[in-house]
C-alpha cells in the first residue's frame, strides 16, 4: 500500500471528530446490496467456560449507515486466545473470540466509502480489522510512536453484548462505525493465508521498528532470535525481508529450528544440547564465529529465557523484549553484569500501531516475493464446529499456527 499519496492526517481527524460517548445501537437502515444472500442468523463460537466453546446462533442485526457486515473466511488462533481459553485472564467469559480474522464485505452502510487508510471499499472486498479507537484521540494513523493498540479494544476481545457478532470465530462479524471507533483495512490484494497472518506479523513489524530506534540494528548486524514459535519465526522473516542475513535462532524443538532455517535463519542452536547458561551462550557465540550478538529478540514469554538472553549480547548491543503479552512472572537478572557494565540498550514491544498494520501488508508481499514459506506457518486448519479441538491442538504445540477456516 502506498501511504505517501494518502492524506492520512485529514482522514483520521475526520474520524476522530465523531468519536465520543458510547456506541449507538445499529440503525434500522436496510443493508446495502450484497454479492449473495445474507442469512437471518449467524453461528458464533462462544467461549462459555474454561476450555469450552459452544456454537451458538444469533440473529444478524440490520446494518446501520456507518456499519459493515463481513462474511468470515478464516481466523488464526493466537496465544492470547490460548490464555483466554485456559484461564480467562481478562474476565470476559462468555465471549466471542478471534482477532486474527479476515473476510468479505457482504453489506455496508451508505456512509462507508473508504477504509482507515483512505482506500476505497465496496461490497466483495476483503478486509481485516485493527484497533477500536473508542474515545481515545491519542491513537492515530499518522504518528508512528504515539500509541499502540494497548490503549484500545479489538474485535475478538470485546465483552459480549446484544449484537454478539464481535469476534472472528464466527460466520459473520459486525464492524460498527461511528463513535464506536472501528478501524479496518481493504486487503483484497492478499491471499487468504497472508490475510490470516496480518495480525501476528504486525506484532513483529512493530517490534523491529522499536528495535530500529536503538540505532544498533543494521544490515550487517548479528541477530539472535530466542523462541521459534509463530512469533519468533515471523520475526526472522521480517529481519530477512529487511536484508539482515546473520540470524541465529534459539529454541528447544528441532522441528521449529528447521523451520527457522527455511524462514531465513543462517544458523540454529538447540538449548537442550547445552547444559547451563554459560554453555548455551558459548554455543551462540560459536554460531557467530566467536562473536556475541549485536542485537537480540526475546520471543518466548518465559522469564527464564529473558534472564538468559543478556548473556548472548555483546557489550553495547541491543535487546527487544516482546514475549510477554500478559504477566508471565518475574525474571531474575543482574543489573550490573547484564545491563550496566555491558551498556545494553533495551526496548519493549507490545502489539502494534495502526501504521504498523499498513506496513505489514507490504512485508507479506515482500516475504512472498523472496520465497519465504509464510503460508506453511499455518500447519492445521479446522472448521468452526471443531473449534474446541483446534484450541487443544494449539495448546499441544504439535504444529505452528492453527487456523479456523470457514467453508
Amino acid at each position: 500500500m502506498d501511504m505517501n499519496n494518502v492524506n492520512i492526517e485529514e482522514i483520521v481527524k475526520q474520524v476522530l471528530a465523531g468519536m465520543s460517548g458510547n456506541a449507538p445501537a445499529p440503525s434500522k437502515a436496510a443493508p446495502a446490496p450484497s454479492t449473495g444472500s445474507i442469512p437471518k442468523t449467524a453461528r458464533v463460537a462462544m467461549l462459555t467456560a474454561l476450555e469450552h466453546y459452544d456454537i451458538k446462533e444469533f440473529p444478524i442485526p440490520p446494518v446501520g449507515d456507518d456499519d459493515i457486515l463481513v462474511k468470515v473466511e478464516g481466523c488464526g488462533i493466537c496465544g492470547t486466545d490460548a490464555h483466554e481459553f485456559k484461564r480467562d485472564p481478562f474476565s470476559l467469559i462468555p465471549v466471542a473470540l478471534g482477532h486474527e480474522g479476515t473476510g468479505e464485505i457482504v453489506a455496508m452502510g451508505k456512509n462507508v466509502k473508504t477504509d482507515t487508510a483512505g482506500k476505497p471499499v465496496k461490497i466483495g472486498d476483503k478486509v481485516v480489522t485493527c484497533m477500536i479507537f473508542k474515545d481515545d484521540p491519542d491513537i492515530t494513523m499518522y504518528d508512528l510512536n504515539k500509541k499502540n493498540v494497548g490503549g484500545a479494544d479489538v474485535y475478538g476481545l470485546l465483552p459480549d453484548d446484544d449484537i454478539h457478532l464481535n469476534g472472528w470465530f464466527s460466520d459473520y462479524i459486525y464492524i460498527r462505525g461511528g463513535s464506536f471507533g472501528s478501524t479496518f483495512f481493504n486487503v483484497s490484494d492478499l491471499d487468504l493465508d497472508s490475510r490470516i497472518l496480518i495480525e501476528p506479523s504486525a506484532v513483529l513489524v512493530h517490534a523491529v521498528e522499536r528495535a530500529k530506534t536503538t540505532g544498533i540494528l543494521r544490515f550487517n548486524s548479528r541477530v539472535v532470535v530466542q523462541g521459534c514459535g509463530p512469533i519468533g519465526l515471523i520475526c526472522i522473516a521480517v529481519l530477512r525481508t529487511m536484508g539482515i542475513e546473520n540470524i541465529c535462532a534459539v529454541d528447544g524443538e528441532q522441528k521449529r529450528l528447521d523451520f527457522a532455517k527455511r524462514m531465513g535463519a543462517s544458523m540454529t542452536v538447540n538449548f537442550k544440547d547445552h547444559k547451563g547458561i554459560e554453555a548455551l551462550a558459548g554455543a551462540v557465540k560459536d554460531a557467530f564465529g566467536g562473536h556475541l550478538a549485536d542485537f537480540a529478540f526475546q520471543c518466548t514469554g518465559s522469564p527464564v529465557a529473558h534472564s538468559n538472553i543478556y548473556k548472548f549480547i555483546r557489550n553495547g548491543g541491543g535487546l527487544c523484549e516482546l514475549g510477554f503479552f500478559i504477566n508471565g512472572g518475574d525474571a531474575t537478572i543482574n543489573p550490573h553484569f547484564d545491563i550496566c557494565s555491558k551498556e545494553i540498550t533495551t526496548v519493549g514491544s507490545w502489539v502494534y500501531t495502526l501504521r504498523d498494520y499498513a506496513t505489514t501488508f507490504d512485508f507479506l508481499k515482500r516475504a512472498k516475493g523472496i520465497g519465504l514459506p509464510m503460508s506453511d506457518l499455518i500447519t492445521d486448519r479446522f472448521p468452526l464446529e471443531e473449534i474446541n479441538e483446534a484450541h487443544k491442538t494449539n495448546l499441544a504445540m504439535t504444529g505452528l499456527k492453527i487456523a479456523i477456516i470457514n467453508k
